[in-house]
C-alpha cells in the first residue's frame, strides 16, 4: 500500500474515532508531562483508546477539581482512580501500578514501621492519598491534624528538604524526578529515608459509558499482546 493511501486511511480512523474527554492530574513526570501531551500513563491511555476504536482528549487539573468535574458531566472519563475510590463510574482494567512510599529527611532519624506510626508526625500527601492509600491510612490522615494532601505534586519536594513537614508521601519516581527541578530553591543532597509502607497501587480509568469501558479494556489488551505496552515502559526506563 502506498504511503500517501495508508495516511489517507489513518485519517479516516481518526475521523471515526469516538472522541473521549479524559481527566488526568497536574504534572507528575513521568506518568504525566502536563502540557507536552505525554507521559508513561498518558501514553498508555491514548494507546489503548486508540486499539479501542476512541480518541483521547485530555484535560489536566488537580484530582479533587477532576472528580467535581466529573461529577457534573464534564468528562468522560478520569484517570489514575479506583474502584475504592469512591466514582460512580463504570471502572477499567488496572492499566499501571504506582509505588508510593514515605519519605523523611535521614537525620531526622525517625521510627516508622507501620502506617499508624505516621500519626506521630506532620505529614504532606498526594491528593485523595487517604482514599487511595487504605482503611488504616485513612483512619490515621483523618485523626492527624498535621495531615494535608498538596495539589502540586512538586510542592511536596520543597516542603521535604526545607525541613518544613516532617514526611511526604507520594510515588518513589514522582519525588525523585522533581528533585531536579527544585535543586536550586533546597538541597536535594540530603539523605533521605524510604518507608515502603504500601503494597503497588494499581489504577484504573473511570468512566461513564459501559460500551466505552469495555472497548478500553479490549484495548488495552490489545496493547499488551502486540508488545506496544512494553515499548512505551521502555521509553519511559530512564525515569
Amino acid at each position: 500500500m502506498k504511503w500517501w493511501a495508508i495516511g489517507l486511511l489513518l485519517l479516516a480512523i481518526n475521523a471515526t474515532a469516538e472522541e473521549l474527554r479524559i481527566g488526568f492530574g497536574t504534572h507528575k513526570p513521568p506518568y504525566i508531562f502536563q502540557g507536552e501531551q505525554r507521559g508513561l500513563e498518558y501514553d498508555i491511555v491514548v494507546a489503548a483508546a486508540r486499539a479501542g476504536g476512541m480518541q483521547v482528549i485530555p484535560s489536566y487539573a488537580p484530582l479533587e477539581r477532576l472528580h467535581r468535574a466529573y461529577s457534573r458531566g464534564d468528562l468522560d472519563g478520569i484517570a489514575s482512580t479506583r474502584l475504592q475510590g469512591g466514582v460512580n463510574s463504570f471502572y477499567t482494567q488496572p492499566y499501571i501500578s504506582y509505588q508510593h512510599v514515605a519519605i523523611a529527611l535521614s537525620a531526622r532519624n525517625y521510627r516508622i514501621e507501620r502506617i499508624a506510626d505516621l500519626g506521630n508526625y506532620s505529614i504532606r500527601a498526594f491528593q485523595r492519598a487517604r482514599i487511595v492509600l487504605g482503611e488504616e491510612f485513612q483512619r490515621m490522615a483523618e485523626a492527624n491534624p498535621r495531615y494535608h494532601e498538596e495539589a502540586q505534586e512538586i510542592a511536596r519536594n520543597r516542603l521535604l528538604y526545607s525541613g518544613r513537614v516532617d514526611v511526604v508521601i507520594g510515588d518513589r519516581r514522582v519525588l525523585q524526578y522533581f528533585n531536579r527541578e527544585v535543586y536550586r530553591q533546597v538541597d536535594v543532597s540530603q539523605p533521605i529515608t524510604e518507608y515502603r509502607l504500601f503494597p503497588p497501587t494499581s489504577y484504573q480509568l473511570g468512566m461513564r459509558d459501559q460500551s466505552a469501558r469495555d472497548r478500553f479494556d479490549q484495548g488495552l489488551a490489545e496493547i499488551i499482546a502486540s508488545g506496544e505496552y512494553a515499548q512505551i515502559e521502555r521509553r519511559y526506563a530512564m525515569y
